[in-house]
């Protein structure tokens, strides 16, 4: 999971680079289309064919989630060019607590009054980093929490289908809808690449983007997600390195109180979540 952690950073970095000199929907339709080609070669080594892997119980709710997944990571991105990496990252930390607020709405789990807790406390870590009243607001600094917004409701979409559909389903149409809806619109925003140095990068990117997600897979096919999951706060880590190192960026002493808070909220919801699978799968 830390190795993960660590190939998703070093993609953000390269989607940080790219996204600097050429259109988000460019760099993204590039990763996604080499994203659909890698599930659908997948799908189709396995046993039926692409046929039965396609195959949904869900299928209309399994399209959103692609189209939801590659939107998101287009407004991500952009956050990593406007507000820089480190910070992105930071507000975006608050996806666990997101996901434990609209559990109750999205998927009618019950939310204590301790993952409340954690989310006030989250949510107050947001408000240590953007300092409202306190400097002039820049409606920028609200980008990566929409895109944390944005994949929380993807991954409580992932857990709703997940309910009739196996995960490999799953990764096909996040694949194959996401390629398809970022096809229909990113030539409106298109950027030709220009020199084998950023045609390198890209293919980089595409093939770190599918090595990570591989990696994940594997990652939850020998270890319940509730014991890897707080490993995953190590990409904020390994941002940090990047972001210090090669894009000069340098957090204020706000934007790590703030990040602290919510990390701590962060683990704490995650732990919480796992301890009460496992008491549930117990009764």
């Amino acid at each position: 999971m830390i190795l993960t952690t660590a190939i998703f950073a070093v993609q953000d970095g390269i989607s940080r680079h790219l996204g600097a000199h050429y259109s988000v929907m460019t760099v993204v339709m590039f990763r996604f289309w080499f994203f659909a080609a890698f599930v659908v070669l997948l799908s189709a080594t396995r046993e039926g064919g692409i046929a039965r892997v396609a195959r949904s119980r869900a299928l209309g709710l399994q399209i959103f989630r692609g189209v939801l997944l590659v939107f998101e990571i287009c407004v991500t991105v952009l956050s990593f060019v406007l507000l820089g990496l480190i910070p992105s990252h930071a507000i975006f930390a608050t996806c666990p607590l997101i996901i434990a607020a609209l559990a109750g709405p999205v998927l009618g789990e019950r939310v204590g009054w301790r993952r409340k807790a954690a989310i006030g406390v989250g949510l107050f870590g947001v408000l240590v980093i953007l300092r409202p009243g306190f400097h002039v607001f820049s409606p920028v600094a609200l980008v990566p929490l929409a895109g944390a917004f944005l994949f929380a409701l993807y991954g409580l979409l992932t857990r709703r289908v997940a309910r009739g559909d196996s995960a490999e389903t799953s990764f096909f149409w996040t694949g194959v809808a996401g390629a398809v809806a970022i096809t229909a619109v990113a030539p409106f925003w298109w950027t030709p690449m220009q020199g084998w140095a950023d045609w390198t990068w890209m293919l980089v990117l595409c093939a770190f983007g599918v090595l990570g997600h591989f990696l994940l897979i594997k990652v939850y096919a020998v270890a319940e997600a509730g014991t890897v999951q707080p490993f995953a706060y190590f990409q904020l880590v390994f941002i940090s390195i990047l972001g210090t190192t090669l894009f000069d960026e340098r957090p204020d002493v706000w934007t790590v109180a703030g990040a602290g808070l919510i990390l701590v909220a962060g683990l704490y919801t995650v732990i919480r979540e796992a301890q009460l699978a496992r008491a549930h799968r117990g009764g």
